[in-house]
């Protein structure tokens, strides 16, 4: 059993910001029906366990501990305005998924990812977003992330390629680098190559020796980690299907009644057929 996991705000705002580099005007639903199109087609290619995190609102518990945390300034009102018909839409599909208001939809996937890993029956975690904090999940062959971008799967010898560091200390890393798409800036004078090397040599943040930081450095660094460290006891809520508990609630069993309905709203009548005959 293989279980994908898939950054739906992600994916929403992958597909918005494409469709605008190939038409004049945004189909009101065009990226909801894009992000639909997608998991059809992951099914059609042999998924058959899918869960999917959106943020239904932007902000988190996150912003109470840094006032420069990223927020939902700035989002385009016309991807803004797809962003809770995607999870009605996906419902309507027979897919799992997690709106998140106090936590993040990094948070479900962090969660997800540790209840599916913890199943024995599952072979493979796939985690579907390039977000760098997601790295932190990875274990060995068995979590893995995957860039759709780059068409990159990212075991832990990739994310060590990649940040120079093991998974377990990738929020370390987040906290001393920063994260500008979370807006937290790390720490001063402390670039990629040099914290990689740090980590390396000290470990956690929490063991690094006072002749690397301030005072105040460390308490900074220490407040970004905790903003960096997904959180695994996030609560998987589904409006249809209730607190995710099993892997086996990730099964996809077929669309609802009112999935034609939707798709004729969102613009993607042929969604239906394509689904109905995967069931």
């Amino acid at each position: 059993m293989i279980i994908h996991l898939i950054d739906g705000t992600y994916e929403l705002f992958r597909h918005f910001y494409g469709l605008r580099r190939f038409h004049k005007t945004d189909p009101p639903f065009g990226a909801v029906a894009g992000v639909l199109g997608m998991i059809v087609k992951m099914i059609e290619d042999g998924a058959t366990h899918i869960g999917v995190a959106t943020d239904h609102v932007i902000e988190s518990f996150r912003n109470e501990l840094w006032s420069g945390y990223k927020t939902g300034a700035g989002i385009d009102r016309a991807l803004w305005a797809q962003f809770h018909p995607l999870e009605d839409a996906l419902a309507a599909m027979g897919v799992v998924v997690w709106p998140m208001i106090e936590f993040e939809a990094d948070d479900a996937l962090a969660a997800a990812a540790d209840l599916a890993a913890r199943d024995k029956k599952v072979e493979k975690v796939c985690i579907w977003t390039p977000d760098k904090d997601l790295a932190q999940c990875v274990v060995d062959d068995r979590v893995v992330q995957i860039d759709r971008r780059k068409n990159e799967i990212r075991n832990a010898d990739g994310v060590r390629a990649k940040f120079g560091v093991a998974p377990e200390f990738i929020a370390d890393y987040l906290a001393m680098v920063g994260d500008s798409a979370d807006g937290y800036p790390g720490l001063p004078g402390f670039g990629p190559k040099t914290v990689a090397k740090l980590i390396n040599q000290h470990g956690h943040i929490e063991d690094f020796p006072d002749s690397l930081l301030s005072d105040a450095n460390r308490e900074l660094a220490l407040l970004f980690k905790n903003l960096a460290i997904l959180r695994i006891d996030a609560p998987l809520a589904s409006p249809t299907n209730g607190e995710t508990k099993s892997v086996s609630k990730l099964r996809w069993r077929g669309v609802h009644d009112n999935f034609p309905a939707v798709a004729e709203k969102i613009g993607a009548p042929r969604l239906v057929e394509r689904a109905r005959s995967l069931q």
